[in-house]
């Protein structure tokens, strides 16, 4: 088993609902969902770009995946959740919006957060009594991957490279595409279904706790908590 901390909204939430259906899997329930359809595109197309996007569900990531230390168990997971979400503050950014990352496409927001980089940061850093160490196979796994030396000291001590000054807030909604015509049509179909929810202020208000339960299934909510820490 792998766990892990997202960001989404409830289940029942609009920008939830329609990444779910985008997706074609709600990770609440685990179930399939009918993907909208784009009428630039064949049926079964939005299916097979958002194949590994699916198994995650859709969310932003706080914290990595990660297997239970020696000694710890879920219950440990869940209490530890609870207490970071109950003293963890919540807020509100501009506003999300499709946009390419290299070759995939993901929500992001479309002005910079510090309060979102401090977020993952304190997720990252609270929560890793949590966390055991990478195996010697997962470490070479991610070198290569060409890590700058930084990134490289980052897996080392907190289990993922990506993290602090190179954390990225991202809802994934594709995997890389090559073909930058097709990049223009995904993006203008993504801007159409996500349209009641994108370019106007959203609130990050909720954390979920997600599980693998094994390796290569798909993740699946725990629990949702809401932010409930005093804005100081």
């Amino acid at each position: 088993m792998r766990y892990s901390i997202y960001f989404t909204h409830p289940q029942s939430a609009t920008l939830t609902e329609l990444g779910s259906q985008w997706l074609g899997r709600s990770a609440f329930s685990n179930e399939s969902l009918a993907h909208p359809h784009l009428n630039e595109f064949e049926p079964g197309h939005l299916h097979s770009i958002t194949e590994d996007a699916r198994r995650y569900g859709f969310h932003a990531t706080m914290k990595p995946p990660f297997h239970l230390a020696e000694g710890k168990s879920q219950e440990d997971a869940k209490a530890a959740f609870s207490t970071f979400a109950k003293q963890t503050s919540a807020f509100t950014i501009e506003g999300l919006a499709p946009t390419f990352l290299g070759k995939f496409l993901a929500l992001t927001p479309t002005q910079p957060s510090e309060q979102l980089n401090g977020l993952a940061a304190q997720c990252i850093k609270q929560l890793d009594h949590l966390r055991a160490p990478l195996s010697e196979q997962d470490i070479e796994r991610r070198r290569k991957a060409n890590l700058t030396p930084q990134q490289d000291a980052y897996m080392l001590e907190w289990g993922y490279p990506y993290i602090f000054k190179h954390f990225h807030f991202h809802m994934t909604l594709s995997k890389r595409l090559e073909d930058e015509s097709e990049r223009k049509a995904l993006k203008a179909a993504a801007e159409d279904h996500f349209k009641p929810v994108i370019h106007q202020p959203i609130s990050i208000s909720h954390l979920t706790l997600c599980v693998e339960p094994e390796a290569g299934a798909p993740f699946q909510v725990i629990e949702i908590r809401p932010l409930e820490g005093q804005v100081a």
